[in-house]
């Protein structure tokens, strides 16, 4: 399920929403544009939105099964992780509401996932959760990271 989730949440909502709009919208807003208004809110709002609820519900998910670390004193950690994904959550979430709201939402998410995903990089012994998180992270913060840099150009 993890798996689906990812390919959903990162890959096939965000590209939909984007085609979506692009068909049916009458406004004229670039490309780049959707594309950052989609990630943000898919990528930055609703995956990370779910997973802050995760760790702070059920910290043994992120931490037994992304982690391999199997002491519960390391749930009070996760937890903290995921009241900050809810948070981030909450502004990607609003993005699509408030479009002025995509680019922090989009910086800050993208900062994130980038720094995440260099995290995974260096961790030996990774499982099938930890690529996926690794490959995922790293697709967002590109994607993410171009439409930042588009933004400031």
């Amino acid at each position: 399920m993890y798996f689906v989730l990812i390919i959903l949440l990162l890959l096939v909502f965000p590209v939909s929403s984007v085609v979506w709009e692009s068909a049916l919208s009458r406004h004229t807003a670039t490309t780049i544009f959707l594309v950052g208004r989609w990630f943000a809110f898919w990528a930055v709002g609703v995956r990370l939105f779910i997973a802050g609820a995760r760790q702070v519900i059920q910290p043994q998910f992120t931490a037994e099964g992304i982690f391999g670390i199997h002491d519960r004193a390391s749930f009070a950690i996760v937890r903290e992780v995921g009241f900050a994904n809810l948070s981030m959550g909450v502004l990607g979430i609003c993005s699509v509401f408030r479009p002025g709201w995509a680019l922090p939402a989009a910086l800050v998410g993208g900062l994130y996932y980038g720094l995440a995903g260099v995290g995974h990089i260096f961790r030996s012994g990774k499982n099938a959760k930890e690529y996926t998180a690794m490959i995922s992270d790293g697709f967002v913060f590109l994607v993410l990271t171009l439409f930042v840099l588009n933004s400031f150009a």
